[in-house]
């Protein structure tokens, strides 16, 4: 398979891998917990930081658990004012990037490369992040769209593109526009694997109104009796139909013939399933097709041709979001918001009512409110996960989901004048997970957080809740392991014997009954390898011995 090349990937194409882990701090006065709730990282999450570093942090947590991924990227115009200053660990890379200063600009010769540099490592744990069953959906214009397109191939394999769709953002021409005017964004679609299947989209209002005829069965549409099919290449359903109200025989083209066979034609008539015009008389046949057994079967097959009537443009995102936050607020024309119509097709098209869904460039946090939005509508439980690094992503980004999740008393929309509902907690990100600065107590992270790494690290595995301290340290299991951790984010306790693996907790280990290969994370061990073994237990030292014990 081709694969592109561009400045600096030799130094970025593994970057992701040396990202440290970093800690989310929960800010309890900027979450909006749900009513007699503390702010839990189960919740909902809105994650302030760089969005590489809070991917990696996601990892523990949620890897191979997110069923939507959607992302709205820098689309490198030369006019956004975006920075290019991921810490890549290369003299050389450090040197190129001195020479070239931030932020990316028109006259950046070297713009596509540095786009190229941030997009992989996030593209990579992206990858990592998204379930088996998952699906990710990248809008980009067309200044990136043949980069992107190349470098998802190679991330997420080209047997797993989906599609790209064309989404009309405009509907209408600027005048004064001198060369042709872009009326499109492209939104890239890549599967994790073939296990994802794609959902029908809602019918709509448009759609229903093409259904005017009705008879005693009810309403319908009149829909073609013929095919694309000529009499050479299909004789069978080149033959005459009886009119049964004038008894004239009426023949299809030559060049179009019948799209049912004699037989099927007899069996429609004998339903009563053809259509002769209003007054019966018409001298071409219609299939009576019923508006009660589409709706019955299912929705529209997603096309790639995403209309601005079917799924919203620019102009009603700015309407939009002004609506909910004003001027005043922070909001300004710098942001550029999708439509929450828009993000909702996509979550009607990938998602069931209990999906995770990630947005890693949250922005003004139209994920966030179409998710909100579309529970509402169908009774659903979706969870979202958003991050924004930029300093707006509590005064907007979380300001915004406060209020639709609140109500807002001046919209015209009802369901938003009530309020979504729905809860989430706000993050920040703390300092790297650094095992050699535990024991020194220059960082002693949470037992939660510490369990989540060190589950992530030795299993290749996320755990399905936040850990809690127990009293027989059990973290969490997988198919072939269970990780134990002796751990309190207490540097005296850390420093004491008390944070040994001894014969007490040996005894409460082994009380479990498991049978299952055991690894235990603690400071230190007093007992020989007999032991360990005679439980079917796996020593693992803290600090030094946080590695990946078990390949994913």
């Amino acid at each position: 398979m081709p694969t592109l090349e561009f400045k600096g990937k030799q130094y970025i194409y593994s970057h992701h891998h040396s990202v440290p882990f970093r800690e989310l701090l929960v800010d309890g006065k900027k979450s909006l917990p749900a009513s007699g709730k503390k702010p839990s990282l189960d919740d909902n999450l809105i994650i302030h930081g760089d969005n590489l570093h809070a991917l990696k942090a996601l990892m523990p947590q949620y890897a191979g658990k997110i069923k939507c991924i959607y992302i709205d990227p820098p689309y490198n115009t030369g006019n956004e004012g975006w920075c290019y200053n991921d810490n890549v660990n290369s003299p050389l890379m450090k040197e190129w990037l001195k020479k070239n200063a931030n932020p990316v600009d028109k006259e950046d010769m070297e713009r596509h490369d540095k786009w190229l540099c941030m997009m992989y490592p996030r593209l990579k744990l992206l990858h990592e992040l998204l379930a088996d069953d998952g699906v990710i959906f990248v809008s980009i214009d067309d200044n990136e769209v043949a980069n992107l397109r190349l470098i998802m191939d190679e991330i997420f394999d080209d047997s797993n593109f989906v599609a790209n769709i064309l989404w009309q953002k405009k509907y209408a021409v600027a005048n004064d526009h001198k060369c042709i005017a872009p009326m499109h964004d492209h939104i890239l679609v890549f599967r994790k694997t073939e296990n994802w299947e794609r959902k029908l989209l809602p019918r709509t209002a448009e759609k229903d109104r093409q259904y005017r005829l009705e008879d005693a069965k009810g309403i319908f549409r009149a829909d073609n009796y013929t095919c694309n099919k000529s009499a050479d290449e299909r004789p069978n359903l080149f033959y005459p139909i009886i009119q049964p109200n004038t008894g004239e025989e009426i023949w299809p083209k030559r060049t179009a013939v019948w799209r049912y066979s004699k037989e099927r034609h007899a069996q429609n008539v004998e339903e009563d399933m053809v259509y002769w015009g209003k007054d019966g008389t018409g001298k071409t046949p219609a299939y009576k097709r019923y508006l009660d057994s589409l709706k019955n079967g299912g929705g529209i097959v997603p096309q790639t041709w995403w209309t601005h009537e079917f799924c919203g443009h620019t102009d009603a995102a700015k309407k939009e979001i002004r609506a909910i936050m004003v001027h005043g607020d922070g909001i300004g024309d710098f942001i550029t918001p999708k439509p929450s119509l828009l993000i909702e097709r996509i979550l009607q098209l990938s998602t069931d009512k209990n999906a995770i869904i990630l947005d890693s460039f949250a922005g003004s946090g139209t994920t966030a409110h179409a998710i909100l939005a579309l529970n509402k509508e169908d009774g659903g439980n979706r969870k979202f996960i958003l991050v924004e690094m930029e300093d707006y992503a509590d005064t907007i980004t979380a300001e915004r989901v406060r209020r639709v999740i609140k109500g807002m008393p001046t919209a015209k929309d009802e369901n938003l004048k009530a309020g979504l509902g729905g809860s989430f907690t706000f993050c920040e990100l703390g300092k790297e997970i650094s095992i050699e600065k535990i024991i020194t107590g220059e960082l002693i992270p949470a037992y939660g957080a510490l369990a989540q790494y060190v589950f992530y690290t030795a299993t290749g595995k996320s755990l399905d809740k936040e850990a809690k301290e127990k009293p027989d340290y059990f973290v969490g299991e997988t198919d072939l392991y269970e990780v134990y951790l002796i751990y309190k984010p207490d540097i005296a306790f850390l420093r004491s014997n008390d944070s040994a693996l001894n014969d007490i907790k040996l005894k409460a280990i082994a009380d479990r009954h498991s049978k299952k290969e055991k690894l235990v994370f603690a400071t230190a061990k007093y007992m020989g390898q007999k032991e360990l073994s005679a439980q079917n237990i796996t020593f693992c030292q803290l600090p030094y011995a946080i590695h990946k014990v078990v390949r994913a």
